[in-house]
């Protein structure tokens, strides 16, 4: 993404707060203050570029959050490095607390990024920018508050809701949590206000940036989320212009970025030093592996995200997308080392450990599905639903689907999505939306359970913890990270994690 303009958390100071100190009142040259910024239409492009970068950092660190939780991945053991144990491992084990790293810094990360799109709505709301300049760039931007929103409010439940920014410091110690449902009614909110905002698509030099096709794919997951079922389907159904590929590989191809099944996804570019790179088959390749899967030997690859035993059996014999999406084994110096890695994001790239995948945030197939869904739930499995479903299964090479009722629709839904879907961050919410936290609960100690007795991963001779894959329902909500209760004392903790 060019001209990426980072618009850091200490404009606090410069931005809100008038600075007496003569010692404070300092003009560095290289930096344009805010009194002269957001001043056209350029700037404000930057401005929101900079939050669309933020994006990209959020991203890369997803998967922690919303695959490893649930049965889709697991890790590349390591027994000889523990130090990721307390961290990102926790999210795959259950044993994730208050204290932990990750979910200080996604806290972090997110408002960060809250910070910033709300400092640039206040500055265009005020600008004198044509009507017409001015809408696009207030759509997308309200359109990515909701998407940072939809994230918190299910990570965390009752979350610290802002729209604006702050005139004085001292208010940030009584900010409090917001009830879920305020959270959920901001997000509808932004994202309804956000789609008459924003065209059908951006001319060839913009690919990328948030449509009206993007906002009502969202919305019509908040709804769906909800269980708002007429609402996902009236706002799914209002999507058109798009079609699914021909071939599935071709949403994760960077030769084929932002194509005719893309309805959003985060743009990263490699290939130099601009620093857009994105890195996800360096991560999620297995650790030993050196450059068997990368193409790069002499590296260390992440082995996090490993495709589980369970997620490689759900795929229906014959199901063209396995292929495309994962792989079994690898083959280092002649042997064959059986530890299953994601191939959705491995492609050929020049430059070590900087590849240009994107990452598919919402696809069409996703619509469909969504939308088969939501039919289902309100007049079970009628020829419209299954005809949407089955778009997405002639595509994968399988059967159509027949005959069912509307809770053998229902669970073959999910199954489908888990599959189309897979490694794209999808799993833990859809578990999330369509159980309850004591269904959870039973699903993921079963998982855990299968896990332990037959490891996706050999552990090298290690024990599980005790508490290893011990799922409780309070885990249906990440602990409020220990940091911020200990800066704001009106933060209150989620149940479970005191």
């Amino acid at each position: 993404m060019k001209n990426k303009l980072l618009i850091g958390t200490l404009l606090l100071c410069l931005g809100q707060f008038s600075c007496s100190d003569d010692l404070l009142v300092t003009t560095d040259p290289t930096r344009i203050g805010t009194d002269l910024f957001y001043k056209n239409e350029t700037q404000f492009l930057q401005a929101l570029n900079g939050v669309y970068g933020q994006l990209q950092n959020i991203t890369s660190a997803a998967y922690i959050f919303q695959e490893f939780p649930s049965d889709n991945t697991t890790l590349d053991f390591n027994p000889l490095d523990r130090g990721g144990a307390a961290g990102w491992e926790a999210f795959e084990f259950s044993t994730v607390n208050q204290g932990n790293g990750e979910i200080a810094n996604v806290w972090n990360l997110y408002y960060s990024a809250l910070y910033n799109t709300n400092y640039t709505l206040e500055k265009l709301a005020g600008s004198t920018l044509d009507a017409a300049v001015k809408a696009p760039i207030e759509g997308q931007l309200k359109f990515l508050r909701a998407y940072f929103y939809f994230h918190l409010v299910q990570y965390f439940g009752d979350v610290v809701l802002v729209t604006s920014t702050l005139d004085k410091p001292d208010k940030a110690f009584e900010l409090v949590r917001s009830p879920q449902a305020d959270v959920w009614a901001q997000i509808e909110k932004d994202l309804k206000e956000a789609v008459p905002l924003l065209p059908t698509s951006f001319p060839a030099s913009q690919l990328g940036r948030v449509t009206k096709g993007a906002a009502l794919g969202l919305l019509g997951k908040v709804y769906l989320t909800q269980k708002k079922y007429s609402d996902a389907v009236t706002t799914l159904k209002q999507i058109t212009g798009y079609s699914l590929n021909a071939v599935y590989s071709d949403n994760f191809n960077p030769a084929r970025k932002n194509g005719p099944e893309s309805l959003f996804e985060i743009q990263y570019q490699g290939g130099n030093d601009l620093g857009e790179w994105s890195t996800f088959a360096y991560v999620f390749a297995p650790r030993l592996s050196a450059g068997a899967v990368t193409g790069f030997a002499n590296t260390t690859p992440g082995g996090r995200n490993i495709p589980t035993n369970d997620m490689i059996a759900a795929y229906e014999p014959g199901d063209l997308r396995k292929d495309a999406s994962l792989k079994t084994s690898y083959t280092l110096n002649g042997t064959v080392v059986p530890i299953p890695y994601v191939i959705k994001f491995t492609y050929p790239h020049t430059i070590t450990g900087r590849t240009d995948n994107n990452w598919p945030v919402l696809r069409y197939a996703d619509v469909l599905l969504m939308l088969a869904e939501a039919i289902n739930e309100q007049s079970g499995p009628t020829a419209e639903a299954y005809g949407l479903v089955n778009q997405v299964r002639t595509r994968a090479g399988l059967k159509a689907l027949d005959g069912l009722d509307k809770a053998a629709f229902k669970a073959a839904v999910l199954r489908e999505r888990r599959v189309e879907l897979a490694f794209e961050n999808h799993r833990w919410f859809d578990l999330k939306r369509t159980m309850t936290p004591a269904e959870l609960t039973a699903f993921m100690n079963a998982h855990g359970a299968r896990e332990k007795a037959k490891p996706t991963v050999d552990r090298g001779g290690i024990a599980f913890n005790a508490l290893d894959y011990v799922y409780s329902d309070y885990e249906y909500f990440f602990p409020i990270p220990a940091p911020q209760i200990l800066i704001n004392n009106k933060l209150t903790q989620n149940a479970g994690y005191q």
